[in-house]
């Protein structure tokens, strides 16, 4: 059994942590757009439109749950009117950039932790200054973007989650929760059950619950020595953040990436070898994208192909294959062609795929690349870098995909499926919004 402690948690002179969280974000980022969506259920479909990965308030309202395979509500959705839309991550991207953009303005230190959540830095304030200063930013970040934000604020990062958890759910909060007092932070943790405290989730819960823990009030009260037993240092950490006592720092610079990974399921069935040389290749332009974006080189690619394991009458084939570079690269035609080799190598026929990736890792900084004795010309080096650089900047003017290599394919019929997606409202010309 659990020996009951309590530290006390004070305010003054410590670091204050203020979490935005966007609201639904895929969803309301369809409705900044298309305001006709506005108090109407709304959903968002996972790649190939296959399971409902987000839901404004009055789908859920209706029954419909997060995961839920979307062939398995299609009765709720044509009974309700559901208003359906397949995942536009570009669009989705885009507007997170905003929303951190706007954040940022309000704070000497924030913290990207996700497409929609941000830690910010709050020390330079006055406690009484916090919550105006939060409202200003749901206000501006609303005004600017379309995108309603939710506002936790208190002295560790776990507790600002669980203000937010208030923010959200309290409608008399505005949207602002600011845990300031010991009366706030313990009425706070009796009222939220161990499964959703950051960093517990259910599996940990049950084992929890199992030792009568079943509030965060239980566990920021329960014996350190028994909290290392069951949930490790990290579980420790996290009583001694609901104690007030901050252990997670903000990261205000994310760190160093380890690999850069591009893999989707096919919208069709996939036998042949040029349709899944094709995919390989637009999934390594994705991924080279990304490297030359963050000023990294790949060291080493894998590629990857995946019949699917859950398939009826379809035999299973999995295999992947690596090769290491002579030189780092970030050059999507250099990438590409080694990326066709290796799928040549690992592509059997008989088998129908239903996905296919690639990984880059032994990643370096492209200013710390050197040829060696062997590499191509310098010359030519130098041209084949520019000549993707060029791609990328074409595709940032006017929309992903405006200029491609060949090798990408044209018709792309295997490409993943995306029947209901709405326009690239802000990453492409054609595509802007028109004000009537």
């Amino acid at each position: 059994m659990f020996r009951v402690l309590w530290l006390k948690s004070k305010i003054e002179n410590i670091t204050m942590f203020a979490l935005a969280d966007c609201n639904n974000f895929y969803v309301s980022c369809e409705r900044a757009f298309n305001p006709k969506l506005e108090d109407r259920p709304v959903v968002v479909l996972s790649n190939n439109d296959g399971c409902i990965i987000a839901r404004s308030e009055e789908a859920k309202s209706i029954g419909i749950g997060m995961g839920n395979p979307f062939f398995q509500v299609r009765d709720i959705i044509d009974r309700y009117d559901v208003q359906v839309f397949s995942s536009n991550y570009t669009l989705y991207g885009d507007m997170s950039t905003r929303v951190m953009s706007i954040l940022s303005e309000f704070t000497p230190e924030i913290e990207v932790y996700s497409i929609d959540e941000a830690f910010m830095n709050f020390n330079h304030l006055k406690v009484p200054e916090m919550e105006s200063t939060a409202r200003e930013i749901r206000r501006k970040v609303k005004q600017w973007t379309g995108i309603p934000v939710s506002i936790g604020i208190a002295a560790t990062k776990t507790l600002a989650k669980l203000a937010n958890r208030t923010a959200k759910k309290n409608p008399a909060s505005g949207g602002v929760f600011l845990l300031d007092s010991d009366e706030k932070i313990k009425a706070s943790l009796a009222r939220t059950e161990t499964g959703d405290i950051w960093g517990i989730g259910r599996h940990l819960a049950k084992r929890l619950q199992r030792e009568g823990v079943y509030t965060a009030q239980d566990l920021a009260k329960a014996d350190d020595v028994e909290i290392k037993k069951i949930l490790g240092v990290c579980g420790l950490r996290t009583a001694m953040e609901l104690r007030g006592v901050s252990c997670i720092k903000l990261e205000d610079a994310p760190a160093p990436r380890k690999s850069v990974c591009c893999s989707r399921s096919f919208g069709r069935d996939v036998s042949t070898l040029d349709d899944l040389s094709e995919a390989i290749s637009l999934y390594t332009a994705d991924a080279a994208e990304r490297l030359r974006h963050e000023k990294l080189a790949a060291g080493t690619m894998t590629v990857f192909l995946d019949t699917g394991r859950f398939r009826k009458k379809c035999p299973y084939y999995f295999n992947s294959v690596s090769k290491t570079m002579a030189v780092p690269s970030s050059n999507t035609g250099e990438l590409a062609g080694h990326a066709i080799k290796l799928i040549q190598n690992i592509y059997r026929e008989k088998f129908i795929y239903k996905k296919a990736g690639i990984i880059f890792t032994d990643l370096s900084a492209t200013a710390a690349v050197q040829l060696d004795l062997f590499s191509e010309n310098p010359a030519n080096f130098a041209k084949s870098c520019m000549l993707s650089e060029t791609v990328d900047s074409i595709n940032r003017r006017f929309g992903d995909g405006s200029v491609f290599y060949a090798n990408e394919g044209v018709g792309k019929s295997w490409a993943m499926l995306r029947g209901r997606c709405s326009p690239h409202y802000t990453t492409k010309w054609d595509e802007i919004p028109e004000a009537g």
